[in-house]
């Protein structure tokens, strides 16, 4: 069992509205959406595209609700434009999440991605890093981090499909390359089960340089289905690749078993983003939760 004193749940918004594919949801609100996550138990939320960018308003929008915002996603471009531009943004996002009361930025290097080309298959075409971009990427990182770091806060990053840091391989490399006091991992079970790669495997290995959790599943025939069709990511998630905790093929009891042998303290967040229409979030909220109660305790 996870211990309720150290570790938070939390769901993001993208179930309900995508901000990759606004007509994913779009008839799904603000209000809406923050009150089925109230109402399915859980109390921590990520940043979407639909929240007022106004800290009081989004404050008090989520105090009646008793529910806190844990992370946001940043995009950074540190191989691909000056690393100036991208602290100048990184600065804005931090200095948002602190009035929040966020411990947690996410940031995905975003630079040549292919997870937002909806006519591009996500299993060909991925960028691959040279030398001096790996540098750029990590010193850069390195930087974000200390300037988080002395906002009391932690930078972690999101490995993902589509992007310059993927497999299992690039995985390791960047946490070789990375300060482990200023930069840490955002551990995501679909994202790694989608790559072919063994979640357990990743988070034996790095559970003590995580500090933020998704939880998300996968079907795996879907998966299968969209290397033989040659899907783009975002067309994988629109057929419904991803789910929640419980829904799929992935194997969440070792998962939770790492976390609290390792007494991990933080936030796991359900993260599953399919199409509303064909998956409706509350109902799937209240699956995810009930499966997480279950297995964990929390």
């Amino acid at each position: 069992m996870l211990n309720k004193n150290k570790v938070k749940l939390g769901i993001a918004p993208i179930a309900w509205t995508n901000d990759d594919m606004p007509d994913l949801g779009k008839e799904n609100t603000f209000e809406q959406c923050v009150s089925e996550m109230a109402l399915a138990g859980f109390t921590g939320s990520e940043v979407g595209g639909k929240y007022p960018t106004d800290t009081a308003v989004l404050k008090k929008a989520l105090d009646i609700r008793n529910i806190g915002i844990c992370n946001q996603w940043f995009s950074s471009f540190l191989i691909s434009k000056p690393y100036e531009q991208t602290e100048k943004e990184f600065i804005k996002a931090i200095d948002f999440l602190h009035t929040m009361g966020a411990k947690v930025i996410g940031v995905s290097e975003q630079s040549y991605s292919i997870q937002g080309k909806l006519d591009q298959p996500v299993w060909e075409g991925k960028y691959v890093m040279n030398d001096e971009e790996w540098k750029l990427l990590t010193e850069g990182l390195n930087k974000l981090g200390k300037i988080a770091k002395d906002k009391g806060m932690t930078l972690t990053f999101h490995h993902h499909m589509g992007t310059v840091v993927q497999t299992e391989q690039e995985i390791d490399k960047f946490m070789d390359m990375v300060n482990p006091e200023l930069v840490y991992l955002l551990f995501d079970s679909g994202h790694l089960s989608f790559a072919g790669i063994d979640p357990v495997k990743v988070l034996k290995k790095y559970v003590n340089r995580i500090k933020h959790v998704h939880l998300k599943d996968i079907r795996s025939n879907m998966v299968e289905k969209s290397k033989k069709e040659k899907w783009s990511f975002l067309k994988g998630v629109r057929e419904g690749v991803f789910t929640v905790p419980g829904d799929g093929d992935v194997d969440f009891q070792p998962i939770f078993d790492v976390l609290e042998n390792a007494d991990y303290e933080g936030f796991v967040v359900v993260e599953a983003e399919q199409d509303p229409a064909k998956a409706n979030p509350f109902e799937y909220a209240l699956k995810a939760r009930k499966y997480i109660a279950e297995k964990t305790g929390l």
